[in-house]
């Protein structure tokens, strides 16, 4: 049972309408989605996708000499070959064992996966049509993006008017807290919605000592990534009260088996369509610990890339049974996104924060520019009554000239 054949096609994929018009200004190049179609010689086809722009296990270049003509079952736990061909390998394999992709990755200890809506940062009334829409689709929970420049209290107050009592919220600051004297007062002001479910990454992580402080005193738990400090070091100090696991199947698994040793939750964060949820679910189903409800971003793309479609029901979306993934590939929506390029590039724009007081703060750039000429610049940290715009390049030389203006002086203050 060997590789025949691998085809890689990269595919345009748009985003959700609502979500779009502010994710083509942050994360457009995720759009793009290289899909992998692996052909065994015995015509088994197995099927994963990448997105190459959001991940560094991306397909080496090379894939086709390192796989081709090599033994399928050998290859499955190589991470270095890519998200996408080792998902598609363990589709084919599963295949032709008839089995589903769990049954090769442990014993099964759940039929359904628990998973979380993913959004960024916006205003108190688009965060508020994201949880809508998130409720409409079986989901009960969601992890919402988290910013200095938003005014947070309005923006959970809007969500909690238009979501039922069980939904909950997960807010990621990746840490721009900064640090514990910042992070402390806020999220003890946060205590106060009891949906509010747990906190990310409040603080830089790499900060033991805040994060330690932090933890003793709020009433929320702290998810952290395994990636910094060291795991065995936030277990050992006990500085998170669950984790973030990603990457290929050999590091999910062996992560998990410590995470779990420890007595710990945590959630897989995987990115992707339908066909990247689907191999979450089968990953999930096998680890016992995996009870906090996966990030897979499925809800900010248009299409699941599936001819049936996955359905969120209570929060939880089902392991499929099928042999392999258990999907089916709707082809046709893969022929209709192809396209012969590899990356989105965001509009031309700068942001516009205006505090309560009228005063404002113009930054050009992408969103790693903004973020650290927002914090270079002092501006002040989830103040009540601000608001944040973005002004796209309308073609004008009213625009360019304003915006020379702003990338020379890196934050422009006015009225």
């Amino acid at each position: 049972m060997k590789v025949a054949s691998v085809e890689l096609t990269n595919l345009d994929v748009p985003f959700e309408r609502y979500a779009g018009q502010h994710l083509q200004y942050w994360i457009a190049p995720w759009r793009i989605v290289q899909v992998c179609k692996l052909t065994l010689d015995n015509g088994i086809v197995g099927w994963g996708e990448t997105i190459p722009n959001a991940t560094h296990a991306r397909v080496p270049d090379d894939i086709a000499e390192r796989i081709v003509g090599e033994e399928a079952a050998a290859l499955l736990w190589r991470d270095e070959l890519g998200a996408g061909v080792q998902i598609a390998l363990f589709d084919a394999v599963a295949k032709n064992e008839n089995v589903p992709i769990c049954d090769l990755l442990g014993p099964r200890v759940r039929n359904g996966c628990p998973i979380s809506w993913w959004t960024c940062d916006m205003g108190p009334e688009d965060w508020a049509r994201q949880c809508e829409m998130a409720v409409a689709q079986g989901y009960m929970s969601a992890k919402l993006k988290t910013r200095p420049w938003q005014d947070l209290h309005a923006c959970l107050q809007a969500v909690l008017r238009v979501v039922p009592p069980q939904f909950k919220l997960d807010l990621d600051f990746n840490g721009h807290l900064v640090n514990a004297a910042n992070a402390v007062p806020l999220l003890k002001s946060l205590e106060q919605y009891e949906q509010l479910a747990m906190i990310e990454t409040p603080i830089p992580q790499e900060d033991i000592a805040g994060n330690l402080q932090v933890r003793s005193r709020i009433n929320r738990p702290i998810a952290m990534h395994v990636d910094r400090p060291p795991l065995m070091t936030v277990l050992r100090d006990d500085i998170a009260d669950g984790l973030i696991i990603g990457g290929g199947a050999s590091q999910l698994m062996q992560q998990q088996a410590v995470v779990a040793a420890a007595n710990k939750p945590f959630w897989l964060q995987l990115v992707g369509t339908g066909i990247t949820t689907a191999w979450a679910a089968h990953v999930g189903a096998v680890c016992p610990e995996a009870r906090w409800p996966a990030i897979t971003c499925m809800n900010i793309y248009q299409s699941q890339l599936l001819k049936r479609p996955i359905e969120v029901q209570g929060g939880y979306y089902p392991v499929p049974q099928g042999p392999g993934l258990g999907i089916e590939i709707d082809e046709a929506a893969v022929q209709k996104y192809t396209v012969d390029y590899s990356t989105v590039h965001e509009i031309r724009h700068f942001y516009r924060y205006v505090r309560s007081g009228g005063q404002s703060a113009h930054i050009a750039g992408n969103r790693s520019a903004f973020h650290g000429r927002y914090r270079q610049a002092g501006l002040p940290l989830f103040e009540t009554g601000s608001t944040l715009e973005v002004i796209a390049d309308d073609g004008s030389s009213e625009f360019a000239e304003f915006y020379s203006d702003i990338e020379r002086r890196g934050v422009l203050f006015g009225k």
